[in-house]
């Protein structure tokens, strides 16, 4: 008996064992199938709603109510098809839906974690750094890319996907969806709409073009958000900063002296906005020679973590692996390191991390404070450690434990001020 005979229940060999290997084969099955307006698979077209398996039996819920009679009978005609075709499909039923937002929130507001990736230049990889982390985010979230670069978008090409973008009953846009193996990304961006036309848009025109975005795309994930801001720190990445709650930024930039340097400025402008600054990427730190196998550094000069006040979180060389396109839970080993880092940091953003025993005057009115920084440090016996967290800068303090000690403010050995969040310093010093 012909193995493709549903009323054959021997199980072939090329024939799947579980229900999960089952729907994988009906999802490569139903890629073959076009969107007729847009010429992209079903996928791409974010036409899938959803797919269930239950033995043989396949239920398709496919969002075509917005094609015409003719388009739509014609979608689900090859869908059907394409999922009968599958070996171990008993019935293939596809149900015409309506666009959906899967429920959730409208909005950045529906995500909750937010993750900004920015540069201080152009061409340093922030776009690619931003699709390979938020596929890497992927495998163990429910995760979203949103590409707020709004002229110069290349998150579309970095992940092969194109428009147009769909919208659901209440006119929202819906992101793409991008399917990886065994997890999916929702994407959105200017540049799925606009079919890669240059946009030379003004800042009122991009200001109001993101923030309907930002507002208004109604994501069926819901855990994070992977924000890919434009280079610079111009209008648009202002405007972000100030419009929406953002738990902690990535940086990212080469191991080039000027670019590390406007790196180091952007650091303190973000601080400054009161975003919390998980760490740096280092890109193109190196190259390894494909004939000889030696590795080279490409820039000379002082070392990120030398000359920029944050944690490198990632140094990636320069690369072939990292212009090969990545899928939603399939990124590159060094993109899943990557990952991890940047969830643990953000999960401890906000946290100042002092020492045991830290002198904590945030909130104290100025007086106050001079008297308990004073009642500490005078207590302290010589040679201990004196730690102190202040919600501003507390380096003019030098000068007063000086005075304290009768000393010259540069005696004071072992001072250190490090800026652990936005809001928020750690000062150490060594009593004399």
């Amino acid at each position: 008996m012909n193995e493709h005979d549903p009323t054959n229940h021997e199980p072939a060999n090329n024939e799947p064992d579980t229900e999960s290997e089952l729907r994988d084969r009906v999802e490569s099955a139903l890629r073959a199938v076009r969107d007729p307006d847009a010429d992209l698979d079903v996928f791409e077209a974010g036409l899938v709603e959803s797919i269930a398996v239950d033995g043989g039996s396949v239920t398709v819920r496919a969002a075509v109510t917005e094609f015409d009679d003719a388009n739509a009978t014609q979608v689900v005609g090859a869908m059907a098809q394409a999922v009968r075709d599958v070996p171990a499909v008993e019935s293939a039923h596809v149900e015409p839906v309506s666009p959906s937002s899967g429920g959730g929130a409208t909005g950045v507001d529906a995500f909750d974690t937010v993750i900004a990736v920015a540069s201080a230049k152009g061409g340093v990889g922030k776009s690619t750094v931003s699709t390979g982390l938020a596929c890497a985010l992927a495998g163990e979230h429910s995760a979203g890319l949103f590409d707020a670069d709004i002229h110069g978008p290349n998150v579309p090409s970095l992940l092969d996907v194109e428009g147009p973008v769909h919208s659901d009953d209440e006119g929202h846009p819906l992101p793409v969806s991008v399917a990886g193996p065994d997890a999916s990304l929702d994407v959105m961006s200017v540049g799925l709409m606009e079919s890669g036309a240059p946009l030379a848009w003004r800042g009122a025109m991009a200001h109001d073009a993101l923030t309907e975005l930002f507002a208004d795309t109604a994501w069926s994930a819901d855990d994070t958000l992977v924000l890919d801001l434009p280079p610079g720190t111009g209008d648009v990445v202002l405007t972000t900063l100030q419009e929406i709650s953002v738990d902690g930024v990535v940086v990212v930039t080469t191991p080039f002296e000027s670019s590390l340097d406007d790196t180091a400025r952007s650091i303190e402008l973000f601080r400054d906005n009161e975003v919390p600054v998980l760490g740096a990427v280092v890109n193109m730190r190196e190259f390894a020679c494909p004939s000889c196998g030696d590795t080279h550094r490409l820039f000379p000069g002082e070392t990120a973590s030398e000359r920029l006040d944050a944690t490198v979180l990632a140094e990636l060389p320069f690369s072939p692996q990292f212009q090969e396109t990545p899928a939603p839970g399939d990124a590159a080993p060094a993109f899943e390191t990557l990952a991890e880092s940047v969830s643990e940091a953000a999960a401890t953003a906000w946290d100042v991390d002092a020492p045991d025993g830290a002198l904590d005057i945030r909130g104290d009115p100025p007086e106050r404070r001079k008297e308990r920084v004073a009642e500490r440090f005078t207590a302290l016996a010589s040679g201990e450690t004196f730690a102190l967290v202040s919600d501003r800068d507390p380096t003019p303090v030098r000068r007063f434990l000086g005075g304290l000690t009768d000393r010259d403010p540069a005696e004071i050995d072992g001072f250190n001020v490090e800026r652990r969040t936005p809001n928020d310093w750690l000062l150490t010093a060594t009593k004399p």
